[in-house]
């Protein structure tokens, strides 16, 4: 039984592919491909590994042989799942791998959002500390979470977590009720929640229902000062709204971790304000990067290749 991994360079060069190995005859390992170049690697595999690279619906028809699709993430919107379906080509994914590394970066943005601490680091590096007239500065105005509302929309194990961690710094948290279900939940929706929040944090799928959940409207009617945090999908918020916000004062903080598109080659307005003196964060899509959340990734396809062998009587 033959697998190919396309872009192992994806997980970074520490990681240990043994759980892989393990339970496949010969394992080809291409560190990046396109989705081109994945075709003929792909020739004579039994099993596609991939990560980012796009296996379109003529990509898969091309690879009669192909019997399984391994995903190295969570989302699988870079497989045509059409395709994969009417091809009996299963596809796995692994999830819950990276909870306390996402938990552990979305608390980062809120406690360095909640300290202002992209403005004092401007004032620091452009010596306003050296010319203080006392000991400290205090221009920027910070936020003490304890006692503060956090407001989670996602209430899986990643906002769960989140949430745990919210509450032993004392804050009050509350879960929105899913969006696009308001009528079917007995949680408060969004629109109930955002004008009582200190904290918003996303932690939901990007869905026709939660593209631009923050909008204008939404941003309008949230109490000055209100920090929001994206460590979902880009385009949950509507950025520019969210950057005009900032700029105006409404918005006390944004901290995203992630863009609408990523890379972001052609640059991003969220980019383009970061020499602004806003207290603006943008991290690169690198909350999920601890070591032990890569390495959980391979252990998990490792077990997803181990069930579906069992399914298929030893492959």
């Amino acid at each position: 039984m033959k697998a190919v991994i396309l872009d192992a360079a994806s997980l970074g060069p520490d990681v240990d592919l043994s759980p892989v190995r393990e339970q496949v005859g010969s394992l080809e390992v291409h560190q990046a491909s396109t989705t081109e170049q994945s075709r003929e690697r792909l020739a004579g595999a039994d099993i596609a590994i991939v990560n980012k690279v796009v296996l379109d619906a003529a990509t898969l028809e091309a690879l009669p042989g192909l019997k399984l699709i391994c995903v190295l993430a969570t989302g699988t919107n870079n497989i045509d799942m059409a395709a994969a379906e009417r091809q009996g080509i299963p596809v796995r994914n692994v999830t819950a791998y990276g909870t306390a590394s996402v938990a552990q970066h979305t608390l980062m943005l809120i406690l360095t959002l909640a300290n202002r601490l992209p403005l004092y680091q401007r004032d620091v590096a452009g010596g306003r500390w050296n010319q203080s007239p006392f000991f400290c500065l205090m221009d920027h105005g910070t936020l003490q979470l304890e006692d503060k509302h956090l407001v989670i929309v996602g209430q899986g194990e990643l906002g769960s977590r989140v949430a745990a961690l919210a509450e032993a710094f004392g804050m009050r948290v509350s879960f929105a009720a899913r969006p696009g279900n308001e009528a079917n939940d007995p949680r408060p929706g969004i629109a109930e929640l955002a004008p009582e929040a200190d904290v918003i944090s996303l932690h939901c799928p990007l869905t026709e229902a939660t593209r631009h959940l923050i909008d204008t409207e939404r941003l309008a009617s949230l109490k000055p000062g209100a920090l929001l945090v994206n460590c979902a999908r880009g385009g949950i918020i509507d950025e520019e709204a969210a950057l005009l916000a900032l700029r105006e004062g409404h918005l006390g903080g944004l901290g995203v971790d992630v863009l609408p598109a990523e890379p972001p080659r052609d640059s991003h307005s969220l980019l383009d304000a970061l020499h602004e003196p806003l207290n603006l964060i943008v991290t690169p899509h690198n909350a999920w990067i601890t070591p032990e959340a890569r390495q959980r990734i391979v252990a998990l396809t490792g077990e997803n290749l181990r069930s579906w062998k069992a399914q298929h009587g030893g492959a």
